[in-house]
């Protein structure tokens, strides 16, 4: 199968994922005499959750593209593993309005930090695997024959990601704002390029 193909899919699924992050922002529903001002500050969760999962979905359609980008042709597996990572990107819209929804409730804000938490590392787990079939079991399907040295350092980078989410879910047990600032730290990490070849 073309990477064309593969891409036009995933850039779909990508681009509807990281539109519906918006829908979890309302408007304000204002109480008798409350402001706008007021109104909208008290959704700060709802922003800063919307902007760590827009960053985290953006970096990680980046450097897909950047992996696929590296393939002449997909095979099967590299079809049903990229399924798999979409199928953790399409779940980060309500991981992230759980998230938001709950961060400053005095009940349920742990669970839903560790849910927004563990679908980040899903993501993290899928985006290695695809990447490690590709770089390693698949590397006769490169455009361009990378050095065994070479792949391991892409690989590596890709796969650093995957314990700090480990981290930043399993502290969720005691503070969920620890785990979406690992979060974000996370991305704004992955955002920064190194080298000429990507993140990916």
């Amino acid at each position: 199968m073309s990477t064309g193909r593969l891409e036009a899919f995933s850039d779909g699924v990508i681009a509807v994922a990281i539109t519906l992050l918006v829908l979890a922002i309302d408007v304000p529903s204002l109480k008798p005499g409350e402001n706008l001002a007021h109104g909208l500050a008290e959704q700060w969760p709802f922003y800063f959750a919307y902007i760590t999962s827009f960053l985290t979905i953006g970096i990680i359609w980046i450097n897909h593209h950047v992996m696929i980008g590296r393939l002449r042709e997909a095979d099967r597996t590299i079809l049903f593993l990229n399924l798999l990572l979409l199928m953790s990107i399409a779940i980060l819209p309500f991981a992230t309005k759980l998230m938001a929804e709950y961060l400053q409730k005095s009940s349920g804000q742990h669970l839903a930090a560790a849910v927004y938490g563990g679908a980040l590392l899903v993501m993290g787990v899928c985006f290695a695997l695809l990447n490690a079939h590709i770089l390693l079991a698949k590397d006769h399907r490169l455009v361009d024959s990378l050095p065994l040295e070479r792949r391991r350092r892409i690989l590596a980078r890709s796969v650093s990601g995957v314990i700090p989410y480990a981290i930043a879910t399993a502290l969720a047990v005691v503070s969920p704002y620890i785990t979406v600032g690992i979060c974000f730290g996370l991305g704004l990490f992955y955002a920064l390029p190194i080298g000429s070849g990507g993140n990916a």
